[in-house]
């Protein structure tokens, strides 16, 4: 019964540190920004936003244009008839909207996810005692002596690859 109940904390455990994963995190807030915050960031470019622009001008982004080829003339159902329209306002409502967007979801998602993640991090430096170790520096002129050493052992058949260092030749090549 115990093993069961050390399986299950496993298990557990396993599946915190999938979900603590940043793979799994940055899955999760594209997912929050391709659905959950659609609806409130449209409520509040069409809420707030829109009539902030609409105290200047049209409350409606997607009314301001601009007409490339004179004369810009609209039909009945609101179709381009003569002149090229550029639809400016709907490009800013899109980009006024995905600011929003990545705003709402860095300040309250990705933020307080990375904040959590260093807390975790230096409470488990602190339960450890001891930062990451330095990793030993070696240089190329000690690789290549043991890519040497390796072949000479090799070649003389030593069974446990050690050999005794050879001596480097002088200036004078001897």
């Amino acid at each position: 019964m115990g093993k069961t109940k050390k399986e299950a904390t496993s298990v557990l455990d396993g599946f915190k540190a999938f979900l603590m994963r940043g793979n799994v995190i940055d899955l999760a807030v594209a997912v929050v920004i391709g659905a959950a915050f659609t609806g409130i960031v449209t409520a509040v470019v069409k809420g707030v936003i829109n009539p902030l622009v609409g105290a200047v001008g049209t409350k409606n982004l997607d009314h301001y244009s601009s007409c490339l080829k004179d004369p810009c003339k609209l039909g009945p159902d609101g179709d381009v008839i003569s002149g090229v329209q550029i639809m400016w306002g709907s490009v800013a409502g899109a980009a006024l909207n995905f600011l929003i967007t990545a705003a709402v979801v860095y300040f309250l998602m990705v933020l307080p996810m990375a904040k959590y993640l260093a807390r975790q991090e230096a409470r488990k430096q602190a339960r450890t005692g001891n930062p990451e170790p330095e990793p030993i520096q070696v240089t190329e002129l000690e690789v290549l002596q043991d890519i040497r050493d390796l072949l000479i052992a090799q070649r003389t058949g030593a069974a446990d690859g050690t050999v005794a260092p050879q001596r480097t030749a002088g200036p004078d090549g001897r």
